[in-house]
């Protein structure tokens, strides 16, 4: 059976939403809603010149850290930065190990500082090397100080030592000690001693001659236990403008030789007077005590022999 078709339009979702809300509106009394009022719709973010000035700040600093590490790669090259060291100076177990030469601006604090095996240490300075030690408190104690024309040591006591640790020579505000076997001295005027020296044994070199000389002032040797002089292949001379004084508190003076001569000694003549003219003459005993004699036209000697006995 065939009939006329009819078209029915179904009415959308948001027209039956509209015709409910409508007739909940009319069939309840004592309410009243109103409609909302059209709203703003509001934008979250930052837009306009704050973004574009968050873009250029976000920019300069991104430049500052590509430029900063451009900046330390460059001083990591040019300073030789390497995981044992920097440059020439290396980090050891010991210590630190510098190689080459370098120059210190500031001062340098060490407790010790060592050259190579197979090299010298070398400090040198334009101007003066100061080495100073210094006590707990931070007062100086000793000080090293070479300049461009003297080498000044300031301290208690300078002492230098041998490779056994033997002193050779030591200074002190009391004494000077020389621990060497021998003191040589070259220079072509000898020593010069201003005050005392006391000493075992001066001698000269071989084949040199042995001077003690007082330009303007006295000569004096002293010795509680005596004076030893002795000339092995030559002879000794005493030259004095004054006298000679040979002079023994507790025992004898003793002249061992062969000969002993005084030539210029003065020969008394008597005169009719009986006067001797103060003049003496020396007598030997046989044990070889000396005594004078009052002197004669011959000899008296035989007179005063008495002495000897």
């Amino acid at each position: 059976m065939k009939g006329n078709a009819v078209a029915v339009c179904a009415p959308g979702l948001q027209e039956v939403q509209q015709m409910v809300r409508e007739q909940y509106t009319t069939a309840t009394e004592g309410t009243h809603i109103e409609r909302p009022e059209n709203q703003y719709v509001y934008k979250i973010g930052i837009y306009g010149w704050r973004k574009r000035c968050l873009y250029l700040f976000v920019l300069l600093l991104l430049i500052i850290l590509v430029v900063n590490l451009a900046l330390t790669i460059w001083i990591l090259k040019v300073m030789w930065f390497s995981p044992t060291g920097m440059g020439h100076l290396r980090v050891t177990k010991d210590g630190l190990r510098l190689e080459g030469e370098s120059e210190f601006l500031f001062p340098l604090y060490a407790k010790e500082i060592h050259s190579r095996v197979d090299s010298s240490l070398l400090l040198q300075s334009t101007q003066n090397v100061t080495v100073n030690a210094r006590n707990s408190e931070g007062e100086v104690t000793g000080r090293l100080k070479v300049g461009p024309k003297m080498v000044e040591v300031q301290s208690q006591q300078f002492q230098i030592n041998s490779i056994n640790g033997k002193p050779l020579f030591t200074v002190d505000e009391k004494e000077v000690v020389v621990g060497t076997d021998k003191l040589r001295v070259t220079g072509p005027e000898g020593a010069l001693f201003e005050h005392s020296v006391e000493t075992p044994l001066v001698r000269a070199d071989p084949f040199q001659d042995l001077r003690l000389e007082s330009p303007t002032r006295s000569l004096s040797m002293d010795a509680p236990r005596g004076v030893h002089i002795q000339a092995h292949a030559g002879k000794i001379e005493a030259l004095s403008q004054m006298d000679i004084v040979f002079h023994s508190s507790d025992g004898m003076l003793v002249l061992d030789a062969e000969t002993v001569c005084l030539p210029k000694l003065v020969q008394g003549t008597w005169s009719p007077s009986g006067s001797s003219q103060r003049l003496y003459e020396i007598c030997v005993c046989p044990d070889g005590k000396l005594y004078l004699s009052v002197a004669g036209v011959g000899t008296t000697c035989q007179e005063n022999s008495h002495i000897c006995l």
